[in-house]
């Protein structure tokens, strides 16, 4: 009688147990399942952390850059029709190079003379400029074309005069060497207004219309390409008057980072 009630105990203890340590499992079971569930959640809710952060502006394709190749000592561009083509007294156009797509654009010039080069420009930054010029007039600025394309020959010439009234020394400063001016390119343009008297100074900077045009240019895929306090990059003093073409999505980039172009190349990645 005593071995049974002894038995009966024991397998009572052992059934209370035995449920005792499921609960505890099961508990802690359900305790891991909730956990992992607030660890994932948490996970979800983390956003990924880039390795490097890259500004996707500062990323441009190999075929914007100039290919050069040395000529008589020379760095001599062979891709001139690239829109991005560095232009400077490090890098000069082919002599006989000259765009196969020049226009013109559809907006005030300073002169009446139709069939003149420097009423030309490349189709896509005449396009441009035409838009430009009116964006300006809807803001109440009205600003007036002065020159556009300029060949090989003409620059030579223009040069040649400015070194002849002034020494070599001074002519290099103002006037660009042969081959080496933005306007062989059809993507420059300079231009001015009545309230400057037509002129190319420094003093348009200061005006109503040279002041928009610095804020307002790179909406319309246009830079000042020789600002101020820059004069050391560029290799050429201020000009508020000349424009480069490079299209929106660069001159946005340019502008925004407060960029000459020679400090964009050194900036961006090629890809």
């Amino acid at each position: 009688m005593i071995f049974l009630k002894s038995s009966f105990i024991l397998i009572f203890v052992v059934i209370v147990l035995s449920t005792y340590s499921s609960k505890t499992l099961l508990n802690l079971q359900v305790s891991q399942e909730i956990k992992k569930t607030d660890i994932e959640k948490s996970y979800q809710r983390i956003e990924p952390i880039p390795f490097e952060k890259v500004e996707n502006d500062l990323n441009i394709e190999a075929q914007f850059f100039n290919v050069i190749a040395m000529v008589d000592n020379n760095r001599i561009i062979q891709n001139p029709s690239n829109i991005l083509v560095m232009v400077n007294k490090e890098f000069s156009l082919p002599e006989n190079y000259k765009p196969l797509n020049l226009v013109s654009p559809n907006i005030t010039f300073s002169f009446s003379e139709m069939e003149i080069e420097k009423r030309y420009l490349r189709e896509e930054a005449a396009t441009a400029l035409e838009a430009l010029f009116k964006r300006a007039k809807n803001e109440g600025v009205e600003l007036i074309a002065i020159s556009g394309y300029r060949s090989f020959i003409r620059q030579e010439s223009i040069f040649n005069m400015e070194k002849i009234e002034n020494g070599e020394a001074v002519a290099r400063q103002v006037v660009a060497f042969p081959g080496q001016s933005e306007h062989q390119t059809g993507l420059a343009i300079d231009v001015s207004s009545k309230s400057s008297n037509f002129e190319l100074s420094e003093k348009f900077g200061e005006t109503k219309e040279g002041k928009w045009l610095k804020e307002n240019a790179h909406k319309e895929g246009f830079i000042i390409r020789y600002p101020k306090k820059k004069e050391s990059i560029t290799g050429y003093k201020y000009e508020p008057w000349h424009l480069r073409y490079v299209g929106k999505e660069h001159a946005n980039t340019i502008y925004k980072h407060n960029l000459t172009l020679e400090e964009f190349f050194k900036k961006v990645r090629k890809i």
